[in-house]
């Protein structure tokens, strides 16, 4: 599939890359009565550390009641999103946070801010990216209301090594007008070190995102989670860039293997 990608923004340590490879808008059969159906997928796998996981969702947290996030919500045709919040880990675990809501100014945001904040922090084995896109796609079919456009969010810390491979999941989700976004967590930890790999956003790009307007936000320091995050959910909920500078992508392989985790998995397992 022929991608454009648009490098969006630097700052610091977080780098924000769009790729556009065409339009398309979720199904408006029904009647369309918000901007954006959201499902945010957040990795909660070992090797996040408890406290980078309680940054990550305080990150959400704060993300949802900006002033920033709360102005781009205004700049749709009908002013609100539907938004819903799970974690996830191995292929069999996934846990719904936050059943649907709808978000569309300040009262409903901070309600939803304090149930993502009052649910306590856990941990899941392995990282399996496919099985937390699978998960999300039916959630739409469960959503009271319908939107312009469909969005996975999903953020993780590694390449996906369990479950189906991701690229398979990623095509099924594209085939249903879904636009999947990341949020590589790529900061180094010595103790998970078996499974990391460099250049994950690349990682990300070529084997995780894809559908219109589609985009990674890496995260490399602890300081980038709140900025990262509000950025991601801001274009989400725009869903325009401002003055995107194209950078055309001549390779048509991807930059870093697509079961290069499921590879690292397996070699992992024979030396034990």
């Amino acid at each position: 599939m022929t991608q454009t990608k648009i490098l969006l923004m630097t700052t610091g340590a977080a780098v924000l890359r769009l790729v556009v490879p065409g339009s398309q808008l979720a199904d408006t059969k029904h009647q369309v009565s918000v901007d954006v159906e959201l499902v945010i997928a957040v990795d909660v796998s070992y090797s996040i550390e408890l406290h980078e996981l309680a940054v990550q969702r305080e990150g959400y947290a704060q993300a949802i009641v900006s002033k920033e996030f709360l102005q781009a919500l205004k700049t749709g045709p009908n002013r609100k999103l539907a938004v819903t919040y799970f974690e996830w880990s191995a292929s069999s675990d996934q846990r719904i946070i936050i059943p649907w809501r709808v978000i569309d100014g300040p009262e409903t945001a901070d309600a939803v801010a304090r149930e993502i904040m009052k649910t306590p922090v856990r941990q899941g084995s392995s990282t399996s990216i496919s099985g937390a896109i699978n998960f999300a796609m039916p959630l739409f079919n469960k959503n009271p209301y319908r939107g312009l456009r469909r969005v996975i969010d999903i953020s993780g810390d590694g390449p996906n090594n369990n479950g189906a491979p991701v690229t398979g999941a990623r095509d099924a989700a594209l085939e249903r007008g879904i636009t999947i976004n990341g949020l590589p967590i790529m900061m180094e930890n010595s103790s998970y070190s078996i499974m990391n790999i460099d250049n994950l956003d690349l990682y990300y790009e070529d084997c995780v995102i894809g559908g219109p307007g589609s985009f990674v936000v890496s995260i490399k320091h602890h300081n980038d989670f709140t900025e990262a995050i509000r950025a991601k959910l801001i274009l989400e909920v725009a869903g325009q860039t401002t003055e995107p500078r194209i950078i055309p992508v001549v390779q048509s392989d991807p930059l870093v293997p697509c079961l290069i985790g499921e590879k690292i998995w397996q070699q992992h397992q024979w030396r034990r």
